[in-house]
């Protein structure tokens, strides 16, 4: 099955894996090249990545290319770029340094419309992409919220708790540097590994899909094995810079 938008639970539901393309350069060009490579999902990184809200746009149509679902990693945990990112047409949202209840009902708050949350009307490019959007939204729109330091860790089953999330999504470079470990996107810690464990596992009980940032590709399918529903590949920015060296040291012999 192919994953959209559209058919984005029933995938997981029945056993679906998916990888993410995860797009950091400011650059509508990268990014449709990115979509045509064939991830499953598409990512567009407002925090750590060099973007805002208007290439945040430009990626977008660039996207098209990909009738994969579009998501955006806010900046922060704020209402107004939440909603400006869904008007704009991402399908999915992941939002950063999610630490507790409150902060996960804020963020649900800002990205489902009422009674449920409290978005504003108004989805300019999004209606115009999925009819009777609206409507529809609670299914189309995913919201993921970053487990990705020791407070997150602690509060995981009430974060999880709060109604209107799709999933949690784990940063593995914060989540070793809170816990005092080295920050890296391929963790050996065993302390790390084992709270990676234990969030998954709080994720299925809570039915929630997992996803999780990986540092390559083995990384990925081990993550798959361990149950996880998506994994994110490195960045666009590593992996042009790691086959730019690696294709100019093959030049020099």
């Amino acid at each position: 099955m192919t994953l959209t938008a559209e058919n984005f639970h029933s995938h997981f539901s029945t056993g679906g894996k998916a990888v993410n393309g995860w797009c950091g350069l400011p650059s509508a060009a990268t990014a449709e090249i990115v979509a045509r490579a064939g991830f499953d999902m598409l990512t567009i990184d407002m925090q750590h990545g060099m973007i805002d809200y208007q290439v945040m746009l430009t990626m977008l149509q660039a996207m098209s290319a990909s009738t994969a679902p579009k998501f955006v990693r806010l900046p922060w945990n704020e209402p107004g770029i939440a909603m400006k990112c869904l008007d704009a047409g991402a399908s999915g949202i992941i939002c950063p340094m999610i630490n507790n209840a409150e902060d996960a009902r804020r963020l649900v708050a800002a990205t489902r419309y009422a009674p449920l949350g409290a978005r504003s009307y108004g989805p300019v490019r999004a209606g115009a992409l999925w009819s009777d959007y609206v409507a529809r939204s609670g299914e189309l729109v995913q919201v993921f919220a970053m487990i990705e330091t020791a407070e997150a860790l602690a509060n995981r089953e009430a974060i999880m708790a709060v109604e209107g999330l799709s999933g949690v999504y784990i940063g593995p470079a914060d989540l070793g540097l809170s816990l005092g470990h080295a920050a890296t996107l391929n963790p050996e810690a065993s302390e790390v590994q084992e709270a990676i464990d234990a969030i998954l596992a709080s994720a299925r009980e809570a039915g929630l899909l997992a996803g999780i940032h990986c540092g390559s590709g083995e990384m990925i399918r081990q993550m798959h094995r361990r149950g996880f529903d998506f994994a994110s590949l490195s960045t666009d920015t590593g992996i042009f810079a790691q086959a730019m060296a690696s294709a100019l040291a093959d030049a020099r012999g």
